[in-house]
């Protein structure tokens, strides 16, 4: 190997990670926009179809992740902490786990109904997909700083609506009001999972506040 490509193997790959990162957070946002669709469809068969889409985007999501903890093994000097990169992939990862899983559950359980709760969650969760996508193409350069830790607020805004969105439709649920109780426990699930997926977008934004101490 000729000493210009051991230099070469050597420098940080930062356009490389910048691309699958970029890939990721763009498979998050049609992820999040495709769940939004299911949940405003009043359609158990529209809805099995779109699950299978997301399944879809999940699984390249997971193939994204493999070829970032891919690109960590193989890359000498990394643009940010190895594992600050890692928990970014994690979480990114994760988000779309648990919209996958809302996802097959209103379908097992055979739910077809829209409620406003259901609606507003996933659009809640399209507002922080979006964020992280435009958060996460500002981390390349510290200059952005102020406007990361300005999307930084706005998604824990987001959370913090969800976290009374998540309050209000528990409460209403467990007050029956001639409801199955079997019904109750389906959407109760279906609400948690929605809420673990917005706590995850939160933990994302402290994966990217690790990023702005250590480098800024």
């Amino acid at each position: 190997m000729g000493a210009d490509a051991v230099i070469k193997w050597l420098m940080p790959k930062e356009e490389r990670f910048h691309e699958l990162l970029a890939k990721d957070t763009a498979n998050l946002v049609r992820g999040a926009r495709l769940f939004a669709d299911i949940a405003s469809s009043g359609s158990l068969e529209e809805r099995r179809v779109k699950h299978v889409e997301l399944k879809a985007l999940e699984h390249d999501g997971d193939g994204i992740t493999r070829q970032i903890f891919d690109a960590l093994n193989s890359t000498f000097i990394t643009p940010f902490d190895r594992e600050d990169i890692r928990e970014l992939a994690t979480d990114l990862d994760d988000i779309l786990d648990y919209l996958e899983a809302v996802a097959h559950n209103l379908v097992l359980f055979e739910l077809e109904d829209s409620p406003e709760a259901l609606r507003r969650f996933a659009g809640i969760l399209v507002e922080m997909a979006q964020e992280i996508d435009r958060m996460t193409a500002l981390l390349w350069d510290m200059a952005n700083e102020r406007k990361i830790q300005e999307a930084i607020v706005r998604i824990s805004d987001f959370e913090n609506q969800a976290d009374r969105l998540y309050s209000t439709v528990i409460a209403d649920l467990f007050k029956g009001n001639g409801k199955n109780p079997l019904e109750i426990l389906k959407w109760k699930e279906i609400y948690e999972g929605l809420e673990d997926a917005c706590d995850e977008c939160k933990d994302f934004t402290h994966a990217v506040g690790n990023v702005l101490v250590k480098n800024s």
